[in-house]
């Protein structure tokens, strides 16, 4: 069974509202962080009224999570004073990560990228969902696709799940395609955005660490 396309789906829409004339639709966008939403960004905001939902329970330290929120505001305010499409905002979510590590409890001993991982997708995912019902937009959507170390795959089936759940469409992704990650990669030097190595949990900070230390070279954030 082939993998659904799901930059297709997302051209599909896109080209759906381009067509439509009538204003642009409303999108609350989950980010992981500034670099990673900075093409998501560039490549959505003239198509989008873009709330951005920063919203990050799994990162561990709180001087990392307030480190890379200013990141993500920073970016947002150089993008509007740019005037690169639709105005952007942020919502920033509470600080919980006694959260992270109740959906985490039982899974310590996970591999990177299995399910404490997807645990984790769901528990984002969830809170964007929830606030994108309740404040009538008209898709959530996420940055984390564009990662190659995340799984778009089973991050589109938990958020259209989340749409069925929620009643509120789910906005398709795998933002590495048509190089989007190299894109992030080159936006990321143009801003001096600080590019974290790992996602923020203890645990993927463990296992970035002991790559390091065997000297295998990993993909930023």
């Amino acid at each position: 069974m082939n993998q659904p396309n799901y930059q297709k789906e997302l051209e599909k829409i896109l080209s759906g509202i381009e067509g439509r004339g009538n204003g642009a639709p409303r999108l609350l966008l989950h980010s992981c962080c500034a670099p990673c939403s900075s093409y998501c960004l560039e490549y959505l905001c003239t198509s989008f009224f873009i709330t951005v939902f920063y919203y990050n329970p799994n990162i561990s330290a709180s001087e990392e999570y307030r480190h890379r929120v200013e990141e993500q505001k920073r970016l947002i305010a150089a993008y509007n004073a740019e005037e690169r499409g639709y105005p952007i905002s942020i919502i920033e979510g509470d600080y919980q990560p006694e959260l992270f590590g109740q959906i985490a409890r039982g899974y310590e001993d996970c591999p990177e990228g299995g399910e404490r991982c997807f645990r984790c997708f769901d528990l984002r995912l969830r809170e964007t969902a929830k606030q994108a019902a309740a404040g009538g937009y008209d898709y959530f959507g996420t940055t984390l696709t564009i990662s190659p170390l995340k799984n778009a795959l089973k991050i589109n089936e938990i958020g259209q799940a989340l749409s069925t759940e929620y009643d509120i469409p789910w906005l398709p992704s795998d933002f590495k395609k048509r190089n989007g990650y190299k894109r992030s990669v080159e936006l990321s030097a143009q801003y001096e955005l600080y590019r974290q190595d790992y996602c923020g949990c203890a645990f993927s900070k463990v296992e970035r660490e002991r790559q390091r230390e065997g000297g295998q070279i990993s993909v930023k954030k």
